[in-house]
C-alpha cells in the first residue's frame, strides 16, 4: 500500500445526468476496508433520492453550496459545512440544492464488531449537525492558532470518527496512527500542504480528496496568509484496536 493518495480537482470527473446530479468515487481501489468514498454535485434547483442500505452506513459532507435535507422527522437547512447520516433504509431521504452543490458521500459496510457495538449503542439517526454546532477539542499536534471540531466520536456509529481542523497559516503535525486509516475533504478556502513520513510536500486545495493510510506521520500545515481547513475521516484498521466486546466464540486477531 502507497503512503498516501490524493485526487486534485483537475482529475475529478463531473458527468451530470439529465436531473442535474453527478457522482464519481474517489480514490477506487486504494483500499479495501469497506469504505468508498464518492464526490457528489447537484445543481441549483435538482433534488436527489440516494439510495438506502441496511447494512451500510451512509454519511455526508456538505462542503460547498446551500440546500437542504427532507427526511421523514424534520427539515435540514444546509448554509455551511455540514453532515449528515440517514438512518439505514428505515426513512427516505432528498437532498435539495439551492445553489450548487459540491459534497461527499462516504459508504461504509458493516462488519461483525461494527453491528454489535451499533446495536449496542449508537448516535440519533437520522443525524445532521452544522459545522458551527460541533463542539470544539484540543490537540497537542495542532498549532496554538488552530480550531479543531469534533463530529461524530468513536462507538458512536461503529469503528468511523469524524472532526475538522481549521487554521490561518498552521495546521496540524501529527504522529503516524497506526490504530487508524484517515482521509481528508478540504473545504472553505484551503491551500496547504500535505507532507506525508517527511516526504515532498503536495499542494492541497478545497474540493480535493486525500487517504493516508494507517501509520506515517503526516503534516497539513499552511503558509502564512493561507487557510488550512479540511473534514478528517478516520476508520479503525484492526478490530484488536478498535475497544469492543468479542462476540461469543470469537477471538480478536493477533
Amino acid at each position: 500500500m502507497e503512503k498516501y493518495y490524493i485526487v486534485h480537482n483537475d482529475e475529478i470527473s463531473v458527468n451530470y445526468d439529465d436531473h442535474g446530479y453527478a457522482c464519481t468515487e474517489l480514490l477506487a481501489g486504494t483500499y479495501d476496508g469497506g469504505v468508498r468514498n464518492y464526490k457528489c454535485f447537484l445543481k441549483a434547483g435538482s433534488e436527489v433520492a440516494p439510495e438506502m442500505f441496511a447494512d451500510k452506513t451512509v454519511i455526508f459532507f456538505f462542503g460547498k453550496g446551500r440546500g437542504y435535507i427532507c427526511d421523514q422527522e424534520a427539515a435540514y437547512n444546509i448554509t455551511e459545512l455540514s453532515f449528515y447520516a440517514p438512518n439505514f433504509d428505515k426513512c427516505a431521504y432528498r437532498i435539495h440544492a439551492v445553489e450548487d452543490m459540491e459534497y461527499i458521500m462516504s459508504i461504509v459496510e458493516l462488519n461483525e464488531w461494527d453491528k454489535q457495538i451499533i446495536a449496542e449503542n449508537h448516535t440519533y439517526l437520522p443525524f445532521f449537525r452544522a459545522h458551527s454546532d460541533c463542539p470544539k477539542y484540543v490537540q497537542d499536534c495542532k498549532g496554538p492558532h488552530t480550531e479543531a471540531r469534533s463530529v461524530l466520536n468513536c462507538k458512536q456509529l461503529g469503528r468511523i470518527m469524524v472532526g475538522t481542523t481549521r487554521a490561518i497559516g498552521e495546521g496540524t503535525m501529527e504522529k503516524g496512527h497506526p490504530a487508524v486509516h484517515q482521509w481528508n475533504y478540504c473545504v472553505g478556502n484551503s491551500d496547504f500542504h500535505m507532507t506525508v513520513d517527511h516526504g515532498t510536500p503536495v499542494n492541497h486545495k478545497a474540493g480535493e480528496f486525500s487517504f493516508i493510510p494507517a501509520g506515517p506521520d503526516h503534516d497539513l500545515v499552511a503558509d502564512p496568509g493561507k487557510e488550512v481547513f479540511y473534514v478528517w475521516y478516520e476508520q479503525f484498521a484492526r478490530e484488536k484496536d478498535f475497544d469492543v466486546k468479542v462476540l461469543p466464540g470469537q477471538k480478536l486477531p493477533e
